[in-house]
């Protein structure tokens, strides 16, 4: 199993100090972050996606390109692109140019997005959401299997055979990002592309079907089982008491403004609390009890990735930084060392 981080570089105030930092000071965080993810071993860092004040990063691929300049093996994904209100042409040519500069190591992972400023921003109509992100989908896959494709679609300006340049390395793994609708399993596991299934919240069984329909779907079309990723909420510290207390006041505030927005009703602590426990769906803990629910869902979903978010709202940098070496060090070491040892032993032939 991959294992990585992945952060939408939260850009809102410390519920302790009440004190914001620069966006300028929190992208140096950034690349100190991705930095040490790469130097202690772990597979993959994604940067998303946002159009909005209380998150840094609107173009990942400029911050992935600074991060590929600073690592030497991890991989680097967006987390997510907004793919339905961006220009699919641009997209390839951004990760294309992000390959290139890494060594090969880009990656896109494509989504509607969980917020919806990008679309007024860019003069895209929320009636077109679903068919917005299905044509650019089918538009970004051509491109990445054409040089001079042709192409045409209702809400693009055809393609008649021009060059898209610059051409990546070799093939950019382009991962479709799902959260809870089943259809969007369906169609990636059609399209014989990877899925990256989003559990904040909730029992993690509950999304078992959204796996199988991901399976099943790239059954029925003739493809083996495309990989799958697991992407969630969590925090490392020495102790578990010690992960929960830096962490609640950051979950309690990010989870707090967002259900302000959606309706949600107010966290609370014991919800959070529950949310730890091993069929909860945040990884906040110590490094034994992350590596033990990392575990837990492989028996559930045999997934081939999972990315943790350590930066849900503003957390302390040092804390943060204490927290991927955690990761590095002592949970993927373990995770991978009783994968290994559950994996099957080939039999020889006679």
């Amino acid at each position: 199993m991959e294992l990585g981080l992945y952060t939408f570089a939260e850009l809102t105030p410390d519920p302790r100090t009440g004190r914001t930092i620069t966006p300028e000071q929190r992208l140096r965080n950034l690349l100190e972050e991705a930095t040490l993810a790469d130097e202690v071993g772990l597979d993959v860092f994604g940067v998303g996606e946002h159009h909005r004040p209380d998150f840094a990063v609107s173009a990942p691929a400029i911050a992935l390109a600074a991060i590929a300049e600073r690592t030497s093996r991890i991989r680097l994904t967006s987390a997510v692109t907004v793919l339905s209100s961006d220009d699919p042409v641009r997209v390839f040519q951004q990760y294309a140019t992000l390959d290139l500069l890494s060594g090969g190591r880009a990656e896109i992972m494509a989504g509607r997005g969980s917020f919806i400023e990008s679309f007024p921003l860019f003069g895209y109509d929320l009636a077109d959401y679903d068919d917005l992100f299905a044509e650019k989908l089918e538009l970004l896959l051509k491109l990445r299997d054409e040089v001079q494709p042709v192409w045409s679609g209702r809400h693009r300006a055809p393609l008649a055979g021009a060059g898209v340049y610059p051409r990546p390395d070799g093939q950019i793994p382009i991962w479709v990002a799902v959260g809870g609708n089943p259809s969007s399993a369906a169609r990636a596991g059609y399209l014989n592309l990877p899925m990256a299934l989003a559990i904040i919240g909730g029992l993690p069984e509950r999304f078992a079907p959204f796996a199988e329909i991901h399976r099943r779907a790239a059954a029925e079309a003739g493809h083996e089982p495309p990989a799958l990723s697991i992407n969630s909420h969590g925090f490392l510290a020495d102790t578990s008491q010690g992960a929960a207390d830096v962490t609640w006041p950051s979950f309690e505030a990010m989870m707090n403004r967002i259900g302000r927005e959606r309706g949600w009703p107010p966290m609370t602590r014991d919800q959070f609390e529950a949310s730890r426990t091993l069929r909860g769906a945040n990884f906040v803990g110590s490094p034994q009890e992350v590596v033990e629910k990392i575990l837990f869902q492989h028996d559930i979903f045999g997934h081939d990735r999972f990315l943790l978010q350590l930066t849900v709202g503003s957390v302390d940098h040092a804390r943060t930084m204490r927290a991927i070496e955690l990761y590095g060090t002592e949970v993927a070491p373990a995770v991978r060392a009783e994968l290994a040892r559950r994996a099957p032993v080939a039999t020889p032939s006679a």
